[in-house]
């Protein structure tokens, strides 16, 4: 089984493109914690829930990895959550920081997507359209400094899953 990460921005489509990948596939996908930590929260989270949104995201990962038909599909990892703790907290937590190392051993395939779609405001946790242009440029950042390729995906929710099919079968 291959565990691919789709990371982007907020509203940059990362949920959908997972869906549509593990509908393509037969398989699952994890979604992103971060949602749902919001939902029950009621607040964005702040920089001591780091850590928890990053090991829970990375625990439903583990547990859905043993059912997964040949591609697990994780909408954000550990990395995600530390570009945007870098953003809004001014660093990247000393525990946190090695799961955001794992990145490169972690996933076999890492997508980026672009932010080429219709922006849309998400609820208490999304950011406005300029943040999102700063996150993309401190995630490219983070890949390069840490030597993760990575495939970009763009345009169309069709276009992304054909790109996307593209770089798995080359894998």
């Amino acid at each position: 089984m291959l565990r691919i990460a789709i990371l982007g921005t907020a509203s940059s489509g990362k949920t959908t493109l997972a869906a549509a990948l593990a509908g393509r596939y037969g398989t699952l996908w994890v979604p992103e914690y971060l949602r749902e930590f919001v939902d029950v929260e009621g607040r964005v989270p702040v920089d001591a829930d780091q850590i928890h949104i990053a090991r829970v995201q990375r625990e439903r990962e583990n547990m859905a990895a043993p059912a997964a038909q040949r591609y697990l599909f994780c909408d954000t990892t550990p990395l995600m959550t530390a570009v945007y703790s870098r953003h809004y907290f001014g660093g990247i937590d000393a525990q946190l920081a090695p799961l955001a190392d794992a990145h490169l051993q972690d996933y076999d395939l890492t997508l980026v997507t672009a932010a080429d779609i219709p922006w849309q405001a998400d609820g208490l946790m999304r950011e406005n359209e300029e943040v999102s242009i700063i996150i993309n440029r401190m995630l490219n950042e983070e890949l390069t400094a840490r030597g993760i390729p990575y495939v970009p995906v763009s345009g169309s929710i069709e276009q992304r899953v054909a790109q996307v099919a593209d770089a798995l079968s080359r894998l």
